[in-house]
């Protein structure tokens, strides 16, 4: 794993200054903290900052396919690298290193981008061909590691694992883009390519983008999602996971597995048990208040299968603390704190020494185990026999509180009405009523200026062909995809809160074999009536105890309004809802948030609206003051020395490797 940067000019005259470069090295050291590398090409420059699980010795980049050719700058793993490197070593193609990122070079040298079908992983590369003044952007299938852009006037382009690389550079200044901000407070995260930063772009999930001589030449999917089965599984689900899990625990570094308790981390433990030859180290974390907490379910699940499992208590304190460094890491407002548990989380996971981890994310949106999906169900059967829908939605949502608090008729028509007549959208339509709730607090301007780029309008515009002919479930799980899974949970509370520490999350559910796998399955091998994930529990129950493998959902959450209103809440939450620093940032209605505050702070606002709501001000504030307007002066610039220095500005080009 790392954090890759660089800039390019059309002009191989003007340099690229090193100084900017040290300067987006150590604004993405956190994601590398083994060390850093950098490349001094004509009119380029390229950064890579290091976390060591490959070749610990000798994986360093920027790689060099040969001394003045093409270079390489990578994040992520490959994790079928073993076997591509014994295909190329029998083809003739010599190898320095063990390393993935070598593997991943010479396969784009030899056979280009259509060699990225072969790649089994998650990863995001620059690759840089200077002969033809080409970089080629590249980001895994599912969007698990982030890539940055943005083109300048002059036709430069900068990139960054993280946008305040960009920033740092000195040429591009962090400003709102509202679009993107109206995207997050509708869909809980912008959409790629867009961001909530104007003139940066992020490279879509299973995306590529091509700059030529001052140009994007070429900007397209390589993969993409599809529901069009075509035939039963060729596969048995559970000898695939196990190969999954099994390739995920490759590494020159110990691996660990996040436990939640529930069923998709607790499989990938229980194969990660059977596959290791070590001693596995389970994390997981605890809320003091019993609504959240799944302390009980993690010990019994560690207990059964037998790790060495270490309890992060997440008190509200520590929430209320470590809130402005989450958002600071995750570049974006929130409408959740269910990111900060996940950093106080990897940040213990690292003090542990472990920098790998395994999880569940991804079972969710391809075996059809959120709640959402029985909200389709329910409202096609509402059609035909409302009485039996009315009373199968009893069974949904029974985590929210005390059923009088959320069994009334309005509650009723919100989940059984709300999209039904919409073919396309309709799945997704209550998560998106309930978001909005935060744009009630936009300033009358900033309201009309957002309506009229509607985010569900761009999202109608980009759905595939196929997906009419699709079923109302698979339609779901596409936007489940792409919607939620890669803009917010494998970023701000994925890539982001570990990155944050140098922890690498792998995501065995994730390999793209699993996800064709789950598409060939019947409906109601995903959803039997309200029974979710069945074929997952059907291999669950042959390497887990039955109370663990049949047991209910319960969706990870946390204390969202309690951490910021408590008697030891700390002075940021004060300063930043101040009248003078909401008009500084600009976009909210001072009124409306002061009575939203005024509700918080009796203990009034309780509801999910309200809570998204306080997270989304509260978080936007502190996106606007830790990164918007910043000038250079606020990143500072990388002081180690370099493990790799490769130097081509020169007549006589250099190479340092430092031992």
């Amino acid at each position: 794993m790392c954090g890759i940067a660089g800039i390019v000019h059309p002009d191989v005259a003007e340099p690229v200054a090193e100084q900017a470069l040290l300067r987006m090295a150590r604004a993405i050291a956190h994601r590398g903290p083994d060390g850093f590398g950098l490349l001094l090409d004509a009119g380029a420059g390229l950064v890579s900052s290091r976390l060591a699980i490959f070749d610990v010795a000798r994986g360093w980049q920027p790689l060099e396919a040969s001394p003045g050719g093409d270079v390489l700058v990578y994040n992520g793993e490959v994790y079928n690298h073993p076997e591509l490197r014994s295909d190329l070593v029998a083809k003739g193609e010599p190898f320095a290193t063990t390393c993935d990122t070598e593997v991943v070079l010479r396969l784009l040298e030899r056979d280009g981008v259509s060699s990225l079908d072969r790649l089994n992983g998650q990863f995001a590369f620059a690759w840089w061909q200077p002969q033809r003044r080409r970089l080629t952007l590249v980001r895994d299938r599912f969007g698990v590691r982030p890539l940055y852009h943005a083109l300048l006037e002059d036709g430069s382009l900068v990139f960054g694992s993280e946008a305040k690389a960009i920033f740092a550079s000195g040429a591009v200044v962090a400003e709102p883009d509202l679009a993107g901000i109206d995207e997050a407070f509708t869909l809980w995260g912008a959409r790629a390519p867009r961001t909530v930063f104007l003139g940066v772009r992020q490279v879509p999930p299973g995306g590529l983008v091509v700059w030529e001589r001052g140009r994007i030449v070429e900007e397209r999917a390589w993969w993409a999602p599809a529901y069009d089965p075509g035939g039963a599984p060729a596969d048995d689900l559970e000898a695939l996971l196990r190969d999954s899990v099994r390739l995920r625990l490759r590494a020159d570094v110990p691996v660990g597995t996040y436990l939640s308790g529930g069923l998709d981390s607790s499989l990938v433990t229980a194969l990660a048990q059977q596959e290791t030859d070590h001693e596995l180290r389970t994390f997981s974390i605890a809320f003091a208040d019993p609504r959240y907490d799944e302390r009980a379910h993690q010990e019994a699940v560690a207990s059964a299968i037998g790790t060495r499992h270490h309890v992060v208590d997440a008190s509200i304190a520590d929430i209320a603390r470590a809130f402005p460094e989450v958002v600071r890491h995750a570049e974006t407002p929130l409408v959740r704190t269910a990111p900060v548990p996940l950093y106080l989380l990897a940040r213990e996971v690292r003090a542990q020494g472990i920098t790998v981890v395994a999880t569940g994310e991804g079972a969710d949106e391809l075996f059809w185990g959120y709640e959402l999906f029985k909200e389709v169900v329910l409202r096609e059967l509402h059609v035909s026999d409302p009485q039996r829908a009315e009373e199968l939605l009893e069974q949904l949502y029974s985590y929210l509180g005390p059923r009088a608090a959320r069994r009334g008729p309005a509650w009723r028509r919100f989940l059984l009405e709300t999209g039904a007549e919409d073919a396309e959208l309709g799945s997704h339509l209550t998560r998106v009523e309930a978001t909005a709730t935060v744009k009630a607090f936009f300033r009358p301007e900033v309201a009309a200026e957002t309506r009229a780029q509607e985010p569900l309008d761009r999202l109608r515009g980009e759905l595939p062909s196929a997906f009419l002919r699709w079923s109302p479930l698979e339609r779901a799980a596409w936007l489940e995809l792409r919607t939620l899974l890669e803009p917010y949970l494998l970023s701000a509370q994925g890539d982001r809160v570990a990155m944050a520490h140098g922890v690498e999350g792998r995501f065995p559910f994730l390999d793209h074999r699993v996800f064709a796998h789950s598409v060939q399955l019947p409906p109601a091998r995903k959803l039997d009536g309200m029974r979710e994930k069945v074929a997952l529990r059907d291999v669950a129950a042959r390497v887990l105890p039955p109370a663990i493998a049949e047991r209910g959902k319960q969706p990870y959450r946390a204390p969202e309004i309690a951490p910021f209103f408590a008697p030891d809440a700390p002075g940021w939450v004060e300063d930043v809802l101040s009248s003078s620093a909401l008009a500084e940032t600009g976009l909210w209605d001072e009124t409306r948030v002061a009575g939203l505050v005024r509700r918080c702070r009796a203990g009034r606002a309780s509801g999910m609206r309200e809570s998204m709501a306080l997270v989304g001000i509260l978080s936007t504030q502190l996106w606007h003051r830790e990164l918007v307007g910043r000038g250079v002066d606020h990143y500072p610039r990388e002081t180690r020395e370099p493990r790799v220095r490769i130097d081509r500005r020169v007549e006589t080009p250099t190479e340092e490797v430092v031992a």
